[in-house]
């Protein structure tokens, strides 16, 4: 006899129930793909797309990628209304929320110039007669 999980939940009590159902929605939103956030932030493509300055199919195209520059991850979650932390998870301590990923690349060097080469020049036949 298979049991049924809504079943189960009907009969708890009602704190253990919100308890349980608190948990449940804890889990869920630990794991969301960038459209499952959209969606849970009621956000439509279009919309996003209007703050990101693109279109709705570049959204759509961004949801379904599994390979992203972290500026762009968090571009579009700030245009969400959100911000994003990079957590490193280790079996033998706690997890460790990076910091040193600055959001914004740090300015760059100028190039070095290169000595530049004497301009040739071309000697007149009088100049060296004299």
């Amino acid at each position: 006899m298979s049991v049924n999980i809504r079943d189960k939940i009907g009969k708890l009590n009602r704190p253990h129930r919100r308890k349980v159902e608190g948990r449940a929605a804890e889990i869920i939103a630990e794991e969301m793909s960038l459209r499952d956030l959209r969606k849970a932030r009621k956000l439509t493509q279009a919309r996003v797309a209007k703050v990101l300055g693109v279109t709705q199919d570049s959204v759509s195209r961004l949801e379904k990628r599994s390979d992203l520059l972290l500026s762009t991850l968090r571009k579009t979650v700030k245009a969400m209304g959100g911000d994003v932390r990079i957590v490193a998870e280790f079996r033998d301590r706690a997890p460790v929320v990076l910091s040193d990923l600055s959001e914004e690349a740090p300015p760059r060097k100028p190039p070095r110039k290169r000595a530049q080469p004497m301009p040739k020049r071309r000697l007149s036949v009088g100049a060296i007669d004299s």
